[in-house]
């Protein structure tokens, strides 16, 4: 008796604790958690159905998300509120953040003019040409995510955010999702929406990592074992595509993947207990131009589930703390910084494309410039980095994954009034000699064969060095009095123009220091081989057969050696439709030796210079207006150097200088200042309407004799239309002057080189 007493004793207690810890259980208010799909520009929904979910009271206990769905939920998870995000992504440029775009000011002088000049770049190693494997870096959009986030910079277990926080990704070589709950969350939540083909895949702790929706696009899983009884989940996933909308490489990579999630959600959405799905169906993944509109989709889809979330809320028995506004950092200084993954390019290298000092406090946007300056290189595949606090300020842990591919095979193609038709073909060799150096040959073919040779060491912040090689060939018809003015030419009052060959052989070697991307100072040496001739012409000479067709008067064929500097200052944000900028380009030459064809050399100097500015006084229109001109020093007749003026165009040789109003090579003198305004009227995407007006000087010793004060003796004018196209700017202008009564049609398609 006495063992069963003792025995219905300790039942009596068990049943006991066991009541205690039921009602425990049940008065717990319940703990919610909240599941974010992945779906591209389709989850700025999310950020409408977080406006409705704080406004019914809810405290969210915990979140999940993938891709979209887990950079919205990072960044609530962080402490920003629905209204702050709203505000965010309406600033944001989306298309731009994607493309990875870099500014044209992150590019060096040397880089502005390789991205300015080839239409096509593809891989070119053991002589066979593949394609990127990606469109974009994602870079950024991880500048943008490392400063939203850097309040919370120092919290690795994500656990321990205001909100404790996973998201998802996937191993691209195993196939099996990754569950992301600690580390440096710019870097998890970028993992887990690195979309195949479009962004790079990312590495975190060895393992390669592509989009988590590959594997788990609704992680509901994941957030009820972190503890959540009560599941709100809001699904942007695209559903399976008609073949009517299989429009894009990316429509079918996401019509394979929703195969699996698509299924997924039939089990998943009965788990959930408010399944919130917003009628966005008419919206691509990539219609981020489409935000507000999604964003309001996910307010319309919420506010339907209104009474079932308020019942939440009355039931969580907490009415939630107001989110305090977070307020997003704009500066920060760096003591240290470590650098790794750099095997090819140096420390100094690296840090001199940054352009900042350590200890010295900086902007996010100087920061956000100096990784633009390391991505327009082109040598990384991606870089990543995290900021963490040290005490004193913060760490820079600079994570570089250097692009393997060191040889590219570039493309394009052009056509000119003056250069005629060309097709370019560019072989691209990086580290050809040493570290931080590249190497380029550019071979164009066409009506006249050209080439251009380039060597480059880039030492950042130290003096860089450069060897350049150009051979330049074009023939035009110009006025003959121009050339009996500069040249000892036989006299023939038939003729009255001439078609003149030039060929110029420039070879240079310089060094260059960049204080920043847009300004550089470069002093150097220079030989250069003129030849200017004519078939126009024969020879009045007893020894000569005048019958012979092909004979070719020489007026100048001459070896120049000079030395030279250079100044720049280029911020325009685009070579050929800019909106904004200033630009500064001056340069002086002192010619020392010439093999002197003509027997009339003696030491001489050029000097020119032009600065303009660009502003945006409507939207798309902008307006452009800059001055130049140049002289001679000295008192040598050496003619082959003088200014030349006329015809439309870029990057032309020597002293030729483009003037509307007047064909090309049509005024010449030692000297000459010009002004010109010009009006570019976007009435369009890409299209451009164009209006040029200009005005010039032109003569010998004009500085000398101060009449450059007086009134311009030349004016012209040129209204044409431009085109931004793959194959770069295609642009045709009708030109005139009322000095004279012919007028022109100049003509370009693609980039000038």
């Amino acid at each position: 008796m006495r063992n069963k007493a003792v025995i219905l004793t300790m039942l009596f207690a068990l049943l006991c604790v066991k009541g205690v810890a039921q009602d425990t259980s049940e008065n717990r208010p319940p703990k919610v958690g909240l599941v974010l799909s992945g779906g591209g520009a389709k989850g700025l929904a999310h950020i409408g159905a977080l406006k409705i979910i704080e406004e019914s009271g809810i405290k969210v206990d915990y979140i999940g998300g993938t891709s979209m769905g887990a950079i919205v939920g990072a960044l609530y998870a962080s402490g920003y509120s629905a209204q702050q995000l709203d505000s965010i992504f309406r600033n944001t440029d989306f298309n731009n953040l994607i493309q990875d775009n870099v500014p044209r000011s992150a590019k060096t002088f040397y880089e502005k003019e390789d991205s300015e000049r080839y239409a096509l770049t593809l891989p070119f190693e053991n002589f066979k040409v593949s394609f990127p494997q990606a469109i974009s870096g994602g870079q950024n959009i991880y500048n943008l995510l490392v400063q939203l986030l850097f309040h919370v910079k120092d919290v690795q277990d994500f656990r321990k955010l205001p909100i404790p926080f996973v998201c998802m990704a996937t191993n691209v070589e195993t196939g099996e999702e990754v569950l992301l709950d600690r580390g440096y969350l710019p870097e998890a939540i970028m993992a887990s929406g690195t979309f195949p083909s479009l962004f790079e895949p990312a590495e975190i702790n060895g393992q390669i990592l592509i989009d988590g929706g590959v594997v788990n696009n609704y992680p509901i899983n994941h957030v009820k074992d972190m503890g959540a009884d009560i599941i709100i989940g809001v699904d942007v996933q695209h559903d399976l595509a008609t073949r009517e909308s299989l429009s894009s490489a990316t429509e079918i990579l996401l019509q394979i993947n929703n195969y699996r999630t698509v299924n997924d959600m039939k089990k998943k959405s009965k788990e959930t207990d408010i399944y919130i799905r917003p009628d966005i169906d008419e919206f691509s993944v990539i219609a981020f131009d489409k935000g507000k509109q999604i964003v309001k989709s996910g307010e319309e889809a919420a506010q339907i589930k209104m009474n079932e979330l308020k019942q939440i809320a009355e039931s969580q028995k907490d009415v939630p703390k107001p989110r305090k506004s977070i307020k997003m950092v704009d500066s920060l200084t760096i003591n240290r910084m470590i650098i790794e993954g750099n095997d090819q390019y140096t420390r100094g290298f690296i840090k001199g494309k940054l352009r900042f000092s350590l200890g010295e406090k900086i902007s996010f946007e100087e920061l956000r410039q100096g990784m633009n300056n390391l991505s327009a290189t082109g040598n990384f595949k991606a870089i990543r980095y995290d900021l963490m606090s040290n005490g004193l300020g913060t760490d820079l842990i600079l994570k570089l994954k250097e692009n393997p591919t060191k040889m590219f095979i570039k493309m394009s193609a052009h056509y000119d009034d003056l250069y005629k038709s060309a097709a370019l073909i560019n072989l691209t060799k990086k580290n050809f000699l040493m570290k931080d150096d590249v190497a380029s040959f550019d071979f164009m073919l066409g009506d006249h064969i050209r080439y251009n040779m380039q060597y480059y060491l880039d030492k950042g912040y130290y003096w860089s060095f450069g060897i350049n090689s150009r051979l330049t060939d074009f023939d035009t018809e110009t006025d003959f009095a121009q050339i009996q003015r500069n040249f000892k030419v036989p006299d023939d009052p038939n003729i009255q123009n001439i078609n003149l060959d030039v060929t110029d052989l420039t070879n240079q070697i310089y060094l260059q220091t960049v204080l920043k991307e847009e300004f550089a100072f470069t002093v150097g040496a220079e030989h250069k081989y003129l030849n200017y001739s004519t078939r126009t012409l024969n020879q009045v000479d007893s020894d000569v057969d005048i019958s012979n067709s092909n004979q070719r008067i020489t007026f100048e064929d001459s070896h120049y050696i000079s030395a030279y500097s250079q100044i720049k200052l280029d911020t325009y944000d685009d070579k050929y439709f800019p909106t904004r900028g200033l630009l500064f380009d001056g340069d002086i030459h002192f010619y020392a030796f010439s093999s002197d064809y003509n027997e009339n050399f003696a030491e001489f100097a050029v000097a020119k210079a032009k600065f303009g500015g660009v502003f945006s006084p409507l939207h798309n229109l902008s307006v452009s207006l800059g001055m130049e001109g140049g002289f001679k020093l000295g008192t040598s007749p050496v003619a082959s150097f003088d200014f030349i003026l006329g015809g439309f165009g870029n990057d032309f040789v020597n002293n030729f200088t483009p003037f509307f109003g007047y064909d090309f090579l049509s005024l010449a003198g030692n000297s000459y200042v010009k002004g010109i305004g010009k009006l570019d009227y976007r009435f369009a995407s890409k299209h451009h309407l164009l209006f040029t007006a200009n005005y010039a000087n032109v003569e010998d010793d004009l500085f000398r004799t101060g009449d450059w004060f007086e009134e311009p003796n030349f004016s012209g004018y040129g209204l044409g239309y431009g085109f931004e196209s793959f194959l770069g700017p295609i642009q045709i202008y009708y030109s005139w002057s009322p000095e004279i009564s012919e007028s022109n049609v100049f003509f370009s398609i693609g980039y000038w080189f």
